[in-house]
C-alpha cells in the first residue's frame, strides 16, 4: 500500500491551491482527483472569476480575498501566467427594492460598510454619472453604484493549472482520473481506497466540492445543496459601447437571490460572459443538467438581460453549466471532518469561494503541516 504524508482529494481552486503551499513543506504529498484538472466537471471553470475586496457576503473574508490576490501577483513573477485583471468592478442597485445574496439582505449597504470599515478605496456614483463611464448600463434613475477599482477578474483555468504546475516542480504527486471511493480512519492513518489502490494517509483534506457528500454522514450531507448554474456567452451587436473596458459587475434589481446578473468585460471583441444564480437542489453533482436548452436561454435574456444591458443581439455563441455546493447560511465550511480526527474539509464554498481559494488553500496547508508537527 502507498504511503503519504498528506493527500489533498479534489484539485479544483483550493485543493490546488493547497496543495502548491503543502509542497513546499518537505513533507510527502499527493494530490487526487476523479477528472483531470482544470477541468468542466465542478465549480472552478468557465473562462473568468471575479474577485473584489469588499465583500458583501461578510467581513470575515475581506482577508482570504486581499491575500489571495496578493498570492495571485505573486504566482503570475514565479511562473510568467496571467491570472488576474484588475478591471475594476461595480455592484449595481436599481433602488427599488433592497437585494439579498448569499444569506443576507441589504447587500448592496453591507458591502458599502464594509469598504468603509475596512478602508478600502471606493467611490459612490449615481445612474447619471454611470451612464457618463460605462454607456452600456440601463440603469434606472433610482439606482446607485458602487465602484472599486481593486476589483477584477481572475483566470480559474490557467490558475489551477499553474498551481498545480508549481506543485509539482515542489515535489508533489498526482493521481488524475482517480476518484476517492471510500476513506476510513485506522490506527496507522487514514485509508483512501481507490478504484485500483489503496492509499495510507497520515493527513487528509477533501476539498472535493459537491462530492464532500460522498463522504459525510447523512444529517451533514443533507445541509448540502447542489446548485446548478448556467453561464451565458452573449454576442455584441454595437461595438461602440466599447465593451472590451467594462468593469466586472453584479447587478440586483430584485428582492430575491435570483434578481441578480454579473458579467465580465468583452475578452475576444464579440461576446460578453453573463450570469445570474439559481438556488434550486440538484441533490448530487452526478444528476445534474449539464446541458444548456434555447429555452433558458430565451427565458435568460427576457428576465435578466432586455431592458438592463444595451448593445447585446440576442443570440448565444454558448452556454455552459457549473455547480455552487451551497449551505442554507451561504457561509463556507472549513475545518475538521466530523468522523475523523486526521482529515480536514473545505466545503461549501457556497457560490462565492474562488476570490479566497488561494487564501483558504494557505490556511489549511499551515493546519495541515502543524498537526504533523
Amino acid at each position: 500500500m502507498k504511503q503519504v504524508d498528506i493527500a489533498v482529494v479534489g484539485l479544483g481552486a483550493v485543493g490546488s491551491a493547497a496543495l502548491y503551499f503543502l509542497s513546499k513543506s518537505g513533507f510527502s504529498v499527493l494530490g487526487l482527483d476523479r477528472f483531470d484538472p482544470p477541468h468542466a466537471m465542478g465549480s472552478s471553470h468557465g473562462e473568468t472569476r471575479i474577485t473584489r475586496l469588499a465583500v458583501g457576503e461578510g467581513e470575515e473574508y475581506v482577508n482570504f480575498a486581499q491575500r489571495s490576490q496578493d498570492i495571485w501577483r505573486q504566482m503570475e513573477q514565479d511562473s510568467g501566467n496571467q491570472l488576474f485583471i484588475p478591471s475594476g468592478g461595480i455592484l449595481l442597485d436599481s433602488g427599488v427594492q433592497p437585494w439579498s445574496k448569499h444569506g443576507g439582505e441589504g447587500f448592496f449597504e453591507r458591502t458599502k460598510s464594509i469598504a468603509k470599515k475596512c478602508s478600502i478605496s471606493h467611490e459612490l456614483l449615481d445612474s447619471k454619472e454611470l451612464e457618463n463611464r460605462y454607456r452600456v448600463f440601463d440603469l434606472p434613475k433610482t439606482g446607485a453604484v458602487y465602484f472599486e477599482p481593486s476589483a477584477g477578474y481572475l483566470f480559474p483555468e490557467k490558475i489551477i493549472e499553474t498551481q498545480l504546475d508549481l506543485a509539482l516542480k515542489q515535489g508533489a504527486q498526482l493521481r488524475v482520473h482517480s476518484p476517492l471511493i471510500e476513506l476510513e480512519q485506522t490506527e496507522q492513518g487514514v485509508c483512501l481506497q481507490l478504484k485500483e489502490e489503496k492509499i495510507m494517509a497520515q493527513r487528509v483534506l477533501l476539498c472535493n466540492g459537491g462530492w464532500i457528500k460522498d463522504f459525510l454522514p447523512e444529517d451533514h450531507a443533507n445541509q448540502y445543496k447542489i446548485c446548478r448554474q448556467v453561464l451565458h456567452w452573449i454576442k455584441i451587436e454595437d461595438q461602440s459601447l466599447d465593451f472590451g473596458n467594462l468593469p466586472v459587475f453584479m447587478w440586483g434589481f430584485g428582492p430575491q437571490a435570483e434578481d441578480f446578473i454579473y458579467g465580465f468585460p468583452s475578452l475576444d471583441g464579440e461576446s460578453i460572459k453573463v450570469a445570474t444564480e439559481s438556488f434550486i437542489d440538484s441533490a448530487h453533482p452526478d444528476f445534474m443538467n449539464r446541458s444548456v436548452n434555447q429555452t433558458e436561454q430565451e427565458e435568460f435574456w427576457n428576465q435578466k438581460i432586455k431592458g438592463k444591458i444595451k448593445g447585446l443581439k440576442k443570440e448565444f455563441l454558448k452556454s455552459e453549466v457549473c455547480f455552487y455546493t451551497v449551505r442554507e447560511d451561504s457561509k463556507f465550511v472549513i475545518g475538521k471532518h466530523p468522523d475523523s480526527s486526521m482529515t480536514w474539509m473545505v466545503s461549501a464554498c457556497s457560490g462565492h469561494g474562488f476570490k479566497h481559494s488561494a487564501a483558504i488553500g494557505e490556511k489549511m496547508s499551515q493546519q495541515l503541516l502543524a498537526s504533523l508537527a
